[in-house]
């Protein structure tokens, strides 16, 4: 039986029940130890990588050649903690939560725009200072996305096979987070988060003519958007032929195409990049694939592509698992993180790879970034306590079926 369905307590509830009522350690032997695996070599990947692309880089702008090294080892341990504490809550909290949580991403949206409270660079208001630190909103409000549909489609997924109307809140919801993602502007989250939506509602039964149109009004407003701007406009035409403007708007693409070119089948060793000697701009942020490219080659971007390939299946698992067990609410989080992840991962690897128009993505575990590296963590904590709790009510349930007294024929 799902863990949904248990009856909550209403009386006194209140933010503070996940250290009461949902704070519920799960054992740890029930944990999936090959997602926990190729994580962690991922986030070992990314530190290497991190460490060696952005060492000149660091030690002329700030002196300091591991300036960044040591900024993501603090972010590692923040993200370490972070999932830790998000382990040990039980999903029945997360759903109880799901509008609050949504209405706090929402405000957090609002606010990061108004100047004074949100922190600008490059153009685009996207982040609270925090101290030395800073958070990027837009990563944060895809999670609270995903809590939303994830809960709306637990009570709602009947009506959705049958009434169209029944879209209307988390397609209205979601227009209303892609709006303010684009006043900051951040094109790319606000694609991923839409193209995430969509495959939760698909997932949750709806029918193939109605996704299909939703499909064609999600592509129909990605092509305005592209249109309406000639800042994307002109990424979409460098992205088609960057070598024709490989000193303009298509310089970042020719370096990033040419540090894969020199990586051949094996690379040229690590630290022996020539692409992050600033020819390719900030290298250890979203174009850190092309530096590992370069320096590991072909066999080294097979390795990470597999990993990302076994955590992706390993997510995807887990929510095969709950779908088993009829707790809904776990296997659409499960889901949507899976996409979230794959999604981001697939146009990173794109974008640098020459595959796709340039956009502004981390890769997941691998590219420099503290609310990237934050989040990540926290989502593979909730995945990793959905397989826990699965795991541990299918041994429940085993163990009360061999207790359970034979009657006699």
């Amino acid at each position: 039986m799902s863990s949904l369905k248990r009856p909550a307590q209403a009386a006194g509830f209140s933010l503070l029940a996940p250290f009461r009522e949902f704070w519920q350690p799960k054992p740890l032997q029930f944990i999936d130890r090959y997602l926990l695996v190729s994580v962690l070599a991922l986030a070992s990947v990314g530190l290497l990588m991190i460490m060696s692309a952005s060492i000149s880089f660091a030690d002329h702008k700030y002196g300091d050649a591991f300036f960044f090294t040591k900024r993501h080892l603090m972010y590692l341990l923040i993200g370490g903690s972070a999932a830790l504490l998000v382990l040990q809550i039980s999903m029945r909290w997360w759903y109880e939560h799901a509008g609050m949580i949504v209405l706090a991403g929402a405000m957090a949206l609002a606010l990061v725009l108004i100047p004074g409270i949100g922190h600008a660079v490059n153009g685009s208001r996207r982040w609270f200072k925090l101290g030395m630190f800073t958070l990027q909103v837009s990563e944060l409000a895809k999670v609270c996305m995903i809590f939303f549909v994830a809960a709306y489609l637990q009570r709602h997924q009947l009506r959705l096979r049958d009434n169209w109307h029944s879209f209307a809140i988390p397609l209205g919801v979601l227009g209303v987070f892609a709006f303010l993602l684009l006043l900051e502007p951040d094109f790319g989250s606000t694609v991923v988060m839409a193209a995430t939506v969509l495959a939760m509602l698909f997932l949750a039964g709806v029918r193939l003519w109605q996704f299909l149109g939703l499909m064609a009004v999600g592509i129909a407003g990605v092509a305005a958007l592209a249109l309406s701007s000639e800042y994307r406009f002109r990424r979409l035409v460098t992205f088609l032929d960057p070598w024709a403007q490989q000193f303009g708007d298509g310089y970042q693409l020719t370096q990033s195409l040419i540090a894969f070119g020199r990586g051949e089948w094996f690379g040229v060793g690590l630290g022996n990049s020539v692409q992050k000697l600033f020819y390719l701009p900030e290298a250890h942020t979203d174009f850190v694939f092309a530096i590992l490219a370069e320096e590991f080659g072909l066999l080294g971007v097979l390795v990470v592509m597999v990993l990302f390939a076994l955590m992706i299946t390993r997510i995807l698992i887990i929510a095969r698992k709950a779908v088993q067990r009829q707790d809904w609410f776990s296997a659409y989080v499960v889901f949507g993180i899976g996409i979230l992840l794959a999604g981001q991962v697939f146009i990173n690897i794109g974008v640098t790879s020459g595959l796709l128009p340039t956009k502004g993505l981390t890769l997941p575990f691998i590219s420099y970034g503290g609310s990237s590296l934050l989040v990540c963590s926290m989502m593979i904590a909730l995945v990793l306590r959905v397989g826990i709790e699965m795991d541990d009510m299918a041994a429940l349930a085993k163990r009360t079926a061999k207790t359970k007294p034979k009657v006699a024929r």
